[in-house]
């Protein structure tokens, strides 16, 4: 029996679809992966959304389907998983005893858990269904037939060792973690699991998103193209779902044309890119170095993300210097304070550090109104509020970049975060920014250390302490009462009087 079939009989699959002719188009994807034969009207939609002229002769060994939001794709990604653990014989590819998996692989824990519902319900609308449950746990059910069905979310650490048959990977193009953003991962490690099968599926499922990530590269290799292993297919929700009413999409489109057009008509979006390619980024790191010693006639700058410590944000801050002869910037230090902290033990510990390269002053963004100001005061430390937002950060910090001039720390989450940086182009000045879901508090921090140490005349210049040393006594009063009544710190006051730098 194939797929088409199972979910056309009503003791099977059927009695899912409550409306079939809804689901006319997702037949003929299933027919195209499955090389199963079509009348005229299906080659037409095939066509349309594969850019291809024929159907596969053979099962595909790949396929990727970039569908519009609310398309079904969570529910057609759990049925194609149960018909390949009900329907197939994989036990002529195993050793006696041993497991073959299929794997639906999800963003989140809470859209697994939304596809591992969509699944349990499917085994339970048949007897014989049932009947093959021998264990169902919390995110894997065994079956019978050694077939083993699993709902994990998308690390790559976790998927190593597996025997698999059917691999279902659900809206990959939003695959990102904290540890990296591991969707090639994924695959490099699924494709040698698979290979052992004859007959197994690599499935990808998801909306599309940004022009970057291997959703985005299979589709600009392998669409409309007559690949006998790889089907790409598009297509909108519309398409997919006929039951979208067409209002719905037409306020979406209003409201943010470019995020609709993704959302809703399935094409990458055009605004939005990566704000560095990886490769730039790793040039950047010297690796193995973790953090410099403080060089005594060096000037440091250092900027701070807050947070409360009860969220999900990290406290950070870093500290950067400009060369004098070479112009380089360089990163002497990095601290991060993931949640859950206090956040006042949090400051008292970046204050030691900040102490310790001689720094009495820090710069962040605007937080919690005077908290951050008179908990660093505190500690002995100014904290002064940066003078632009983060996405112009970003952009003055961009020529840095390109320009090969920083060196950065071997520090592992500030490379992940740089590298998962997006740029949106808008009307105005484009906007950068974390992707939804996930940080960017290395990255702030680095970022606009960086900026402020390139700011810095490097040039060599007198030392205050000689100036103050020529000033008498007289002279030395005067302006330590005008330092009082400054908002400034003393040291910061000094360096505004005579307008030069340590």
């Amino acid at each position: 029996m194939n797929i088409v079939e199972a979910i056309q009989d009503e003791h099977l699959f059927g009695s899912l679809f409550r409306d079939p002719g809804t689901w006319a188009a997702w037949r003929v994807f299933l027919k195209g992966v499955f090389a199963l034969p079509m009348t005229e009207g299906e080659l037409k939609t095939y066509r349309e959304c594969t850019g291809r002229d024929g159907a596969p002769a053979k099962p595909i060994g790949e396929a990727f389907a970039i569908v519009g939001r609310r398309g079904g794709k969570s529910f057609i990604s759990a049925v194609i998983a149960c018909f390949l653990a009900l329907f197939y014989d994989w036990t002529p590819y195993l050793a006696p005893g041993e497991t073959v998996w299929i794997l639906v692989i999800a963003t989140d824990r809470p859209q697994a858990r939304n596809i591992l519902g969509y699944i349990k319900g499917i085994l339970q609308v048949s007897p014989m269904f049932k009947g093959m449950i021998e264990k169902d746990l919390t995110w894997e059910i065994t079956l019978s037939n050694q077939v083993g069905v699993k709902v994990a979310t998308c690390d790559y650490r976790t998927l190593r060792g597996y025997t698999v048959a059917g691999a279902v990977l659900d809206e990959l193009a939003y695959w990102r973690s904290e540890g990296s953003n591991p969707a090639q991962e994924i695959l490099t490690a699924l494709r040698p699991a698979l290979a052992t099968i004859p007959g197994s599926l690599l499935l990808g499922i998801s909306s599309p998103y940004g022009k970057t990530g291997p959703l985005f590269e299979v589709f600009q290799e392998k669409y409309g193209q007559d690949d006998e292993d790889v089907l790409v297919w598009r297509a909108p929700t519309k398409v997919m779902n006929p039951t979208i009413k067409d209002r719905v999409i037409e306020r979406a489109m209003k409201n943010d044309y470019a995020a609709a057009k993704s959302e809703w008509l399935a094409e990458f979006r055009e605004d939005l890119a990566s704000f560095v390619s990886p490769e730039v980024i790793d040039a950047l790191i010297i690796p193995g170095r973790y953090e410099l010693p403080k060089i005594q006639g060096v000037t440091y700058y250092a900027f701070v993300d807050p947070a409360g410590g009860s969220g999900k944000d990290s406290m950070t801050l870093s500290i950067f210097h400009k060369e004098v002869e070479t112009g380089r910037i360089v990163q002497d230090c990095i601290r991060v304070q993931r949640p859950p902290f206090n956040p006042k033990q949090c400051v008292k510990e970046f204050a030691q550090a900040l102490k310790t390269f001689g720094l009495s002053s820090v710069t962040g963004d605007k937080y919690s109104g005077d908290w951050c100001a008179s908990t660093f005061r505190e500690e002995g430390i100014q904290y002064e509020n940066a003078k632009k937002p983060k996405a112009e950060i970003y952009l003055d910090f961009l020529p840095l970049i390109m320009q090969d001039r920083l060196d950065l720390l071997d520090h592992r989450q500030t490379i992940i975060e740089l590298k998962q940086l997006e740029r949106v182009t808008g009307r105005g000045r484009d906007i950068v920014d974390h992707p939804a879901n996930l940080h960017d508090d290395c990255a702030n921090t680095v970022a606009g250390a960086a900026v402020m140490a390139a700011e810095f005349d490097a040039k060599p210049q007198p030392n205050i302490r000689s100036l103050w040393r020529a000033l008498d006594v007289g002279e030395r009063e005067a302006l330590r009462a005008r330092s009082q009544s400054s908002s400034k710190s003393f040291e910061a006051f000094e360096r505004s009087i005579f307008r030069k730098e340590f």
